[in-house]
């Protein structure tokens, strides 16, 4: 895999065995964080959360964009391990926590500008991230999710959703109650 955009733009990574992981392709990062971008502007001093992390080509895709600071979660101990390798070839600190994003999202003590959720597809917790992220995210916060099956939430504003072959990408806000 290569970094589409920023100061890492070109430089290769490894992509960790596809059965267990499914890298996000490199024409959909680069939308990603054009939307992104057109969101929200500058990405300095943002703050990245990456809930999925796989090879964790997401966050680098961040850190080389500019943002501040990238936290990444992974589950599986041999993905994780190609991950931290990653964040190693371009010489960059690896902000990981291994283990299972929905019983560690507790234990995150500040708010995050942008949230990426990628799980397995199928694995049906699309909704209960959403549900456990409600109560840690600000205002401004913008929740990104990658799926191959559009779905519906309460207490959150769609801004924008993109088809990219068989899946969706969406940028969804939490709604301001009054």
């Amino acid at each position: 895999m290569i970094i589409t955009g920023g100061k890492y733009k070109g430089r290769k990574v490894q992509a960790p065995d596809e059965k267990i992981t499914r890298p996000t392709l490199s024409k959909v990062r680069q939308g990603v964080f054009n939307t992104l971008f057109s969101l929200v502007g500058d990405f300095d001093n943002l703050l990245f959360l990456d809930l999925f992390g796989g090879s964790g080509i997401m966050g680098l895709e961040a850190l080389s964009r500019g943002f501040k600071e990238v936290l990444v979660f992974e589950k599986n101990v041999k993905v994780a391990q190609v991950l931290k390798k990653n964040y190693a070839i371009l010489g960059l600190k690896t902000n990981l926590n291994i283990g299972d994003s929905l019983k560690l999202l507790n234990k995150i003590e500040q708010n995050y500008d942008v949230i990426y959720v990628d799980p397995p597809y199928y694995s049906g917790v699309y909704l209960d991230v959403f549900a456990n992220l409600y109560n840690i995210i600000g205002e401004n916060t913008i929740i990104i999710a990658e799926h191959n099956e559009p779905f519906e939430l309460e207490h959150f504003s769609l801004l924008k959703e993109k088809k990219y072959g068989d899946k969706f990408v969406t940028f969804w806000k939490k709604l301001s109650i009054a």
